[in-house]
């Protein structure tokens, strides 16, 4: 697909799950639980009680794919990023541990979602917080300005991941780190589903072979790579979170049969990776 059309598609997807509050997980999107229910997605990709109460209302559309911030051993008085903050979870949760010394930036390319941001901002009364509106391949970020780099779920969807991690590596002070939740694949998913729509702004037909993943971030000059965690989505607890009649819907409209949407499930992967910017 052509990048201009695929961010076209995302922004107009990311657009209406910000005016709505439902997250990606419709029935015809696999990229998560698709029970529809931001908290309980979130607890089943990492997220404790603790962390869900003390966000904003609103904050949560469960669409995530892991808890980067958990990993992230964020430090008083340090400056975090947040790549494709959304209506800013992450964001919130990585400002009570930085502290009011330390500062969270929310970049996002969806006007909508920063509207949604700042309003829970507000709401939530954060003052070291804020968001911007930017495209994360062009990251409107100074550069050696940032100390740790988080984002959720949000790189899958970008055309050039390449253009991302060496942004990524220009904004990052010397000797700062990512950590990065995304949705890698173990082999190739079927063309069908690499040209779907709804399968992007699920997650699933931007997402590469890990492998081409971890090499992408290895050539931007990040160094200590690691795959922090690693989960797979059994096809059967897929199965038991929709009724029969919703099953026969998402395999209509992603005209798959039952096999086949096996075996793209199973060639899907969520890790939790980290890197180092050198010295």
């Amino acid at each position: 697909m052509d990048p201009i059309e695929i961010k076209k598609m995302v922004k107009q997807g990311y657009s209406e799950v910000a005016r709505t509050g439902s997250s990606c997980c419709s029935t015809k999107s696999p990229c998560c639980s698709l029970s529809g229910v931001a908290e309980e997605i979130s607890k089943n990709i990492g997220y404790s009680e603790k962390e869900l109460d003390e966000i904003p209302e609103g904050a949560n559309l469960g669409l995530g794919c892991g808890n980067p911030t958990a990993l992230a051993s964020l430090k008083l008085g340090e400056t975090v990023l947040d790549l494709g903050s959304g209506a800013g979870f992450d964001c919130f949760l990585a400002a009570s541990r930085v502290g009011k010394e330390g500062k969270v930036i929310g970049v996002d390319m969806t006007p909508e979602m920063i509207k949604k941001a700042r309003e829970n901002a507000s709401n939530g009364g954060y003052t070291n917080v804020e968001f911007k509106l930017g495209d994360i391949e062009e990251i409107p970020i100074a550069d050696a300005s940032i100390d740790v780099v988080i984002s959720n779920c949000v790189i899958n969807l970008t055309p050039s991941k390449d253009n991302v991690f060496r942004e990524i590596f220009r904004i990052l002070k010397n000797g700062g780190r990512f950590i990065i939740s995304d949705m890698v694949l173990l082999k190739a998913i079927p063309a069908k589903i690499k040209t779907s729509a709804e399968a992007y702004i699920g997650c699933i037909s931007g997402a590469i072979l890990k492998d081409d993943y971890l090499d992408t971030i290895k050539n931007s000059g990040f160094e200590d790579i690691e795959i922090m965690e690693e989960t797979n989505y059994p096809f059967e607890l897929i199965v038991e979170m929709v009724s029969p009649d919703e099953m026969t819907a998402i395999l209509k409209d992603m005209e798959l049969s039952m096999e086949e949407a096996r075996e793209m499930v199973e060639s899907v992967i969520s890790i939790e990776v980290r890197g180092i910017k050198p010295f």
